[in-house]
């Protein structure tokens, strides 16, 4: 992240990674989550899913902060992401919770 002025505690702040999930049976293709992701994470594939529509794909997950904005903002509820320390541990808070 480029910050105009840099904060006295910048060493000691842990950056928040992500791993985006996409449904794609669920997706609709209207493309919000493309659009309004503040860090360009997604783009548009050219792969059709069981309904007909082009589903996102994940370009560069490397930038995604998990600000879970495409969360927000999708009318299917067909993305999520979630932090990548789950995700390299293959679970997350939600199964997590579910089996309990």
């Amino acid at each position: 992240m480029k910050y105009w002025r840099k904060p006295l505690d910048l060493e000691s702040i842990k950056a928040s990674r992500g791993k985006v999930i996409i449904v794609e049976d669920r997706c609709k293709g209207c493309g919000f989550c493309i659009a309004y992701c503040p860090r360009d994470v997604l783009a548009m594939s050219q792969v059709f899913n069981a309904r007909g529509y082009h589903t996102p794909a994940v370009i560069d997950e490397s930038k995604c902060v998990n600000c879970h904005f495409c969360e927000a903002l999708c009318p299917e509820f067909a993305i999520f992401s979630i932090e990548a320390t789950e995700a390299a541990q293959g679970k997350t808070a939600r199964s997590r919770r579910k089996h309990k």
